[in-house]
């Protein structure tokens, strides 16, 4: 007579536990805090129409064999710092869980560390949507930045695809600090990033030593990347760039998330 033994052996959800539904819940309490909605919308084109839209005419050449004009390469800029600050803010959110203890409360479930930080991170990337997209609305509407049509496309997308790493970046910071300080550090970083990358100056201008520094930042190489289809000079350098930052941000999120939830 043959005993069979069954299999107790437990197995994993697939993807990790990555669903729909989840998603689906988080992207709804996104839209529901309007102070975010407000913040992530407003700033951007705010900074837009102060920086952009007071542009002379005879000061709109970006020089020759370029595809734009100095409104559009602001405009970029600037969609690029929205989009960054509003998936910033949005992988933060989870510094609120932390506090609730609904972080730890998920490690009960098999949902997956990766398959976690990915559904924040396409939360993040929603809201960051919705800032590029006010930011290009209001650039066309107004009429001053001008470049041809594919350049808005693939500017627009090369700006939304690479404010990723600041979503995985908020979500890093949100497991690593305290709920009460998150959002200040944050917000205060990014301003650093900005400046260093080149976001709000023209390296050109500065020192060598600067512009050398200025290649090891985080934003370096998404600002160079995202003005690459309108200046027409694309760097594999920018690329590495935004890659190897990704990888360390993904890294960091992916660590404090098992930290933070190893007691349960």
């Amino acid at each position: 007579m043959t005993t069979t033994v069954p299999n107790l052996e437990r197995r994993g959800p697939a993807m990790g536990g990555f669903n729909a539904t989840l998603l689906g819940l988080e992207l709804r309490r996104m839209l529901r805090n309007k102070r975010t909605m407000l913040f992530a919308i407003g700033l951007p084109v705010i900074f837009y129409v102060i920086f952009g839209q007071t542009i002379n005419a005879g000061d709109q050449d970006l020089g020759a064999g370029t595809h734009g004009n100095v409104s559009a390469f602001i405009m970029i800029s600037m969609a690029l710092y929205g989009a960054c600050l509003a998936t910033t803010s949005g992988g933060s959110m989870v510094s609120v869980e932390r506090a609730q203890g609904w972080s730890r409360q998920l490690r009960l479930t098999p949902l997956s560390p990766v398959a976690y930080v990915l559904t924040k991170a396409i939360t993040a990337m929603a809201l960051g949507g919705v800032s590029v997209l006010a930011v290009y609305v209001v650039g066309a509407v107004t009429g001053k930045a001008q470049m041809p049509l594919w350049a808005w496309v693939s500017t627009a997308v090369v700006v939304w695809v690479g404010s990723l790493m600041f979503a995985v970046y908020g979500l890093f910071m949100g497991y690593l600090l305290p709920t009460e300080n998150v959002m200040q550090l944050l917000s205060f970083t990014l301003v650093i990033y900005a400046f260093a990358g080149g976001l709000f100056l023209d390296l050109s201008t500065t020192a060598s030593w600067y512009q050398t520094l200025a290649k090891f930042t985080p934003l370096w190489g998404l600002n160079e990347l995202v003005h690459a289809p309108i200046l027409a000079d694309f760097e594999w350098t920018a690329l590495l760039n935004a890659v190897v930052w990704l990888a360390l941000f993904t890294g960091g999120a992916v660590w404090r998330f098992r930290k933070d939830t190893a007691r349960v």
